[in-house]
């Protein structure tokens, strides 16, 4: 086993910097389905020219790596404790290495632990009668882990009524758990469904399923129907990609059922974002050496992405002329008054990152910063130090705003932030201070962690690094930031407005199915 480690390593970089050719032909069919010229357009080109650049880069297509989670299929008597110290080393190498980012965290202490510690990663171990090794890695972020969900039937749900416990009463959770994701999970996204089990099962079970390849068949009948009504209707809400109104919201659609409990009867959710980070390899139990993998390599399949410049050219609006605004930090509120929803701003100057636990800080505490007329860009990057203690963006691209909803309004309020940047929108209480104080929400391409990565020229400084790397305030020189106004300052948000038009669309699906 010699090799073991080693493969394992491979393994983790590949699945953090390449997608799979099944996922890429995904994304493919949805950029040929969207309508071009809109915000989603724009979004799966710059998704595209990302995968190609994470490939050619040999970084992560996203900076949130995620809890890397290992399936492992070995013969009797192969042995699990060496192949999980393997497994734990070369972990250790790769976040080393800058393929993973430190996402451990004590859950007490809030210290940041790299990547291993008590329960991460997670390795599964089963046993079965070939005499090879399989092992399989799926890299799923923390912003699209948050929109899984899971419901015990029977259930009454927003839009759809009561859902029974039967295919139909299933059928009604599926497309609520799409249309609850809205554009927080990096819409377009796919989903791992299962039916039956326990509280714990039921979640194992629909995790499962996001190992399937994306273009495979169900063997059961039923289940098959399900999710071919699934892939056609849920793109009928209308969310798109990044939740920014669209013809895609939904690239796969994998269902499992198992046995459960007369008492229960729970509905499982995984929602996956369009980052789809999975693969695997098999190994020669005697040596380690990886033998193949398990699902077709991306390399090669190059995908359909523009320059954002060229992209916002071909942007057209039915009412009006789309907009492109250049900013230079820090901001004046003149200038942000100016702007509203649907304009593309570039932004150049400082930048600061901040994520959940500097917005924790920064409501009892001053910040070490001057952020009048600021933008602050809720982003968890990876970082690189080089050999004369430089650091260097190696993978940034926004995290879900809405955790940061609790904090945002009083920070923008108590420091005169002009532009808060992250993906997914914020909620009433943001949107209300946006209005009072004069700023604007900027919806970044979530998971474009190698295109944003490009636009940050220089690290002029760090603090708060004993909150660990993502969670720490990184201070960016920028060039070139692109971001779409979907909140502005004159209480319009793109967001209400999706989620109040896919409800509508949602609520057509009330009637029964399968009888």
């Amino acid at each position: 086993m010699q090799q073991f480690e080693q493969s394992i390593y491979d393994l983790i970089v590949e699945t953090s910097t390449n997608l799979p050719a099944d996922v890429r032909k995904a994304i493919q069919a949805a950029q040929e389905l969207e309508d071009k010229g809109t915000r989603s357009a724009l979004s799966l080109s710059t998704i595209g020219e990302n995968i190609n650049m994470a490939e050619c880069n040999v970084s992560p297509i996203c900076q949130d790596t995620g809890m890397p989670t290992f399936i492992i299929h070995c013969p009797v008597g192969a042995n699990q404790i060496v192949m999980k110290k393997h497994i734990l080393a070369a972990v250790e190498r790769a976040t080393k290495d800058n393929k993973l980012r430190p996402n451990s965290v004590d859950s007490l202490t809030g210290e940041n632990q790299g990547n291993v510690g008590p329960g991460t990663p997670v390795i599964h171990f089963e046993q079965w009668e070939r005499d090879d090794i399989e092992v399989k890695l799926i890299l799923k972020g923390g912003g699209c882990e948050n929109k899984n969900i899971q419901y015990s039937l029977p259930a009454e749900l927003e839009g759809l009524g009561k859902a029974g416990r039967d295919l139909d009463g299933i059928r009604k959770c599926i497309m609520h758990a799409v249309y609850q994701a809205q554009g927080q999970g990096c819409a377009a996204g796919f989903i791992g469904v299962g039916i039956g089990g326990d509280r714990t099962t039921g979640y194992e079970l629909a995790k499962q399923q996001l190992f399937r390849p994306v273009d495979d068949v169900n063997p059961n009948e039923e289940l098959r129907k399900l999710e071919n009504y699934i892939m056609e209707n849920a793109n009928k809400l209308g969310i798109g990609t990044m939740g920014f109104g669209g013809q895609v919201t939904l690239l796969g659609c994998k269902i499992g059922a198992i046995n459960r409990l007369p008492a229960s009867f729970f509905v499982s959710v995984a929602y996956n974002c369009w980052a789809f980070r999975r693969q695997g390899v098999i190994l020669d139990a005697a040596t380690g050496a990886i033998q193949d993998w398990v699902y077709k390599s991306g390399k090669g399949i190059a995908m359909q992405g523009i320059a954002v410049e060229e992209a916002v050219d071909k942007m057209e609006d039915a009412n009006e002329q789309r907009r492109e605004i250049v900013l230079q930090t820090p901001i004046s509120e003149e200038q942000i008054r100016s702007l509203k929803v649907g304009d593309v701003v570039i932004i150049n100057g400082i930048m600061h990152t901040g994520r959940d636990a500097l917005h924790k800080y920064l409501m009892d505490h001053d910040s070490p910063v001057d952020l009048n007329g600021a933008a602050l860009y809720h982003c968890g990057p990876v970082m690189s130090k080089d050999s004369s203690g430089e650091y260097h963006v190696k993978a940034a691209g926004p995290t879900t705003s809405i955790r940061e909803e609790p904090y945002q309004g009083d920070i923008i309020k108590k420091f005169g932030i002009r532009a808060v940047i992250g993906k997914g929108g914020m909620g009433p209480k943001t949107l209300k201070a946006l209005q009072e104080h004069g700023a604007v929400y900027l919806n970044a391409i979530g998971g474009a962690a190698q295109y944003y990565a490009q636009c940050f020229k220089k690290v002029e400084g760090v603090d708060f690094l004993e909150f660990g790397i993502p969670e720490a305030m990184w201070h960016l020189q920028t060039e070139g930031f692109a971001a779409i106004v979907t909140m502005d300052s004159h209480g319009n948000s793109l967001h209400a407005d999706v989620e109040l038009e896919s409800k509508a669309k949602l609520e057509q699906f009330k009637e029964p199915v399968f009888k």
